[in-house]
């Protein structure tokens, strides 16, 4: 799981240093559940910003994956005074990707989908959609957890996915990372998210983990159809049962 946040995240060196320039905007408790595939590349290239370019990792749990789905259920969202804010069922398409003659990963936020009023969000390319997601957990009494999810997303553009998956529930590896996020819609603009979560590799074909006893997968419409022709490959599934992170802006 290490490799796996080492291809989607970048680590920050100094802390402290970086601290002090930005600003605390948002800090948020979700469920998470992140899916790598490996597509066409030169449909992913196509969605990057000129100067940019994808950047596939070469070892991990996800080795080889190009563009990941992330699944999130936000429980509790607060502004930095902990008012509450909306917590919208959310999915967002990341490409691991890097400026042209750098060799630093970054993730970039390709596009999203929430509800209306969460558009087009700090990115600038998320979508209207309806977003469900619908998750039930059995456990057994000797700890065997069983979890099943389902998601369904109807975006206003006719996009639309539909994923259906059942695990068990393997060990949760807890980790604090930094990192941050990029966007194609404005690439000089970044999120740096800080968060402790952990995380459950369900399915690898890179490592050879397979704890899903059953997966479907379905994407349609002009957002998606370009990316998921049919040939892509699933790479890794990764449940995060908990994750907490706090969101910073650079200061000006």
């Amino acid at each position: 799981m290490r490799n796996l946040m080492f291809a989607l995240f970048v680590i920050i060196a100094s802390p402290a240093l970086s601290q002090e320039r930005e600003r605390l905007i948002a800090n948020d408790i979700s469920v998470r559940t992140i899916l790598t595939f490996k597509v066409q590349d030169t449909a992913v290239q196509k969605t990057l910003p000129a100067g940019w370019e994808v950047m596939t990792p070469t070892a991990g749990a996800d080795k080889g994956f190009n563009l990941s789905i992330f699944l999130v259920d936000f429980q509790i969202v607060q502004d930095p005074d902990g008012k509450p804010l909306p917590a919208r069922p959310t999915v967002a398409l990341i490409v691991p990707a890097k400026k042209v003659g750098s060799g630093a990963a970054v993730s970039m936020v390709q596009s999203g989908f929430t509800a209306q009023a969460g558009t087009p969000g700090p990115y600038d390319n998320f979508n209207p959609a309806r977003v469900t997601a619908d998750r039930r957990s059995h456990t057994e009494p000797d700890g065997k957890a069983i979890i099943e999810e389902s998601w369904d997303m109807k975006a206003d553009d006719g996009s639309a996915l539909e994923i259906q998956f059942q695990f068990v529930r393997g060990v949760p590896t807890r980790e604090k990372v930094e990192g941050k996020f990029y966007s194609t819609s404005k690439p000089d603009f970044y999120r740096t998210y800080r968060y402790d979560q952990g995380a459950d590799v369900v399915r690898s074909t890179a490592v050879g983990i397979d704890r899903a006893t059953k997966w479907s997968f379905k994407a349609s419409g002009p957002k998606l159809a370009p990316l998921f022709d049919g040939s892509e490959q699933l790479i890794s599934i990764t449940s995060i049962p908990s994750f907490i992170r706090s969101i910073y802006l650079p200061t000006q």
